[in-house]
């Protein structure tokens, strides 16, 4: 093999391992930011097995949009003052002013960071994805407690104020939706699907 034939082939090599580790690099930073709370990654719980304390802390609500999104969103709250531990609810509201069915997904990040790792969600909107149809408007709800080990951390115990913020992308609409928006029957025979006995 020639010299230049070694170096191409180098170079081949090397990019498809730079490839290789980029697609390997998104799904590790989001393990790693919910697995240690960094950059504001928040934890999932079932709520269970946590204790209130008698401490509180002021939770903020933001709201944004990507740029291409077309729907309005907003927190039905702005703040609320929780009881560290104790459950609580809290409500955003979307509203969809265009004239089509829009999907979107909703990311999060908790501020500061050292309070990521204790603001634990039960429930939330974004953790699935999101149809509203033309004109329609929804409150969607978010259920979390801040975990009483937030009090046991070096950073975690002076926060006094947390904010949660959702920014919403639009994202493709589900096959079965955006076939329905183009076939209004086909929007009825999937509605009366799961009813449809077998024989």
């Amino acid at each position: 093999m020639t010299p230049q034939a070694r170096t191409a082939l180098g170079a081949v090599g090397l990019v498809v391992a730079m490839g290789s580790l980029s697609f390997a690099a998104v799904p590790f930073y989001d393990w790693f930011c919910r697995v240690t709370g960094f950059g504001g990654a928040t934890a999932v719980s079932d709520g269970g097995g946590i204790a209130p304390v008698e401490e509180f802390v002021t939770v903020r609500f933001q709201a944004s949009l990507d740029r291409d999104m077309p729907w309005t969103f907003r927190p039905v709250q702005t703040e609320m003052r929780v009881r560290i531990g104790e459950s609580n609810l809290a409500f955003y509201e979307a509203s969809n002013p265009t004239d089509r069915p829009v999907a979107g997904q909703a990311t999060f990040n908790v501020v500061p960071y050292a309070a990521g790792g204790y603001f634990a969600k039960v429930q939330c909107f974004c953790f699935t994805e999101q149809v509203l149809q033309p004109g329609q408007t929804v409150q969607m709800p978010v259920s979390f407690y801040v975990d009483p080990a937030i009090l046991d951390d070096p950073e975690g115990k002076y926060v006094h104020e947390i904010t949660l913020g959702y920014t919403f992308y639009e994202i493709e609409l589900p096959q079965e939706v955006e076939q329905a928006a183009l076939d209004p029957e086909t929007a009825g025979a999937l509605t009366a699907a799961p009813q449809a006995s077998i024989d």
